[in-house]
């Protein structure tokens, strides 16, 4: 199959939380005032990413995993994942505050939810000035500690606050408590999963007046009580060039800012890759055709492609592979 480089229609997600700034910064036709979330690749079951453009326009993701799982994922990646796509990319508004919550690891989510864990990684689009994230504890936790500020709504004191701006990058693994701050807009790379265990939610209630469901209870055995330094990615921006940021078990992902064109070689690669436009423009092409993508879109290229184009005056790209 000659698979040109394919986007995707966004998967618009209406939160609490959310605002206006994917339609104001990234141009999405957001449905509400309150779209959080712009799904741009997903295998999620009930929210599967269907093609935007070209003679594969409206076919969804999984009909092409079906018929040609090898060329579109890659072999290693099919044996290890079968035809279940193993990321999800979005980008994310936080108008407010979102809830502060954490994700089990694989063993846990598989004995639980028969899922996998859910690890992440944000890179910071645009922030407010003073805007924050939450990542980890500020010290040593016990769980006798954590289930105690609770119960006293205290919980906010022993959670690790991170002033934010453009380019910024975050590992969240597994068990590590978390939340986006208001005024933040991001992307994030995760493994496929939507098992979240909310523990605090501000007392906030939703449209029809309830507060939202917490996870109290799971949350307990699948916390990382430990104060740890392991979240912020320091990683190389040399222009024009592939800069390492993030290489875990379930995604790898590099940082590209390119001043001029780049062509790369593919051959050797056994995955799919995905770039995610975060700033500017580029023209993306394969040996099957091209395509422009402009900041806030996402355009995947199959592992059966040789090489890549990435034709631009100036762009920033997040390119992800497994």
């Amino acid at each position: 199959m000659k698979f040109y480089p394919l986007k995707f229609e966004p998967i618009l997600k209406e939160r609490l939380w959310g605002g206006t700034r994917l339609k104001r910064v990234l141009g999405k036709p957001i449905p509400n005032d309150i779209t959080g979330e712009s799904w741009e690749l997903s295998g999620v079951s009930g929210d599967v990413s269907i093609v935007a453009q070209g003679e594969l326009a409206g076919t969804s993701l999984q009909q092409l995993m079906d018929q040609y799982p090898v060329e579109l994922l890659g072999q290693s990646v099919f044996e290890r994942f079968g035809t279940e796509f193993p990321v999800l990319i979005k980008f994310i508004d936080a108008q407010q505050d979102l809830s502060i919550q954490l994700h089990p690891n694989d063993d846990l989510a598989k004995k639980r939810h028969n899922s996998f864990g859910k690890t992440e990684m944000w890179y910071v689009m645009d922030a407010d000035k003073d805007a924050s994230l939450i990542v980890g504890f500020n010290r040593d936790v016990t769980k006798e500690e954590y289930t105690n500020s609770l119960k006293n709504d205290t919980l906010l004191e022993l959670l690790n606050y991170e002033k934010v701006s453009e380019g910024d990058t975050f590992f969240i693994n597994t068990g590590k408590i978390h939340a986006i701050g208001a005024g933040v807009l991001l992307a994030e790379i995760q493994q496929t999963s939507d098992i979240t265990y909310r523990v605090f939610d501000f007392n906030r209630k939703d449209k029809n007046g309830n507060l939202r469901e917490l996870h109290t209870d799971l949350a307990l055995d699948a916390i990382d009580y430990e104060k740890k330094e392991d979240f912020k990615v320091s990683y190389p921006k040399e222009a024009d060039a592939i800069n390492p940021m993030v290489d875990c078990p379930y995604f790898k992902t590099n940082f590209v800012s390119l001043s001029k064109s780049l062509e790369q070689d593919l051959s050797q690669r056994d995955s799919f890759t995905i770039y995610m436009c975060v700033d500017g423009s580029v023209n993306v092409g394969n040996e099957f055709g091209s395509t422009l993508v402009k900041k806030g879109e996402t355009v995947l290229i199959t592992a059966n492609s040789n090489r890549v184009s990435l034709r631009t005056d100036g762009a920033k790209l997040l390119e992800v592979t497994i």
